[in-house]
């Protein structure tokens, strides 16, 4: 699988709010492990870079 080149900014974004979702996610009696955040963080890198793409194509036109 091919990697968006913005996929460490992604992350770093993530983290920078992981604190925030860890709260809400034990306030919904929900636990976050390394192991359980892995798919997530895989989805979640998917979406912003198609996000991304989809704003330099705006951006372009």
């Amino acid at each position: 699988m091919e990697q968006h080149p913005k996929t460490m900014e992604f992350m770093q974004i993530a983290m920078k709010y992981l604190p925030e979702a860890k709260q809400k996610l034990d306030g919904a009696g929900i636990e976050l492990s390394l192991e359980s955040m892995q798919p997530m963080m895989e989805l979640f890198t998917k979406v912003m870079g198609e996000a991304y793409e989809l704003g330099k194509k705006d951006a372009q036109e």
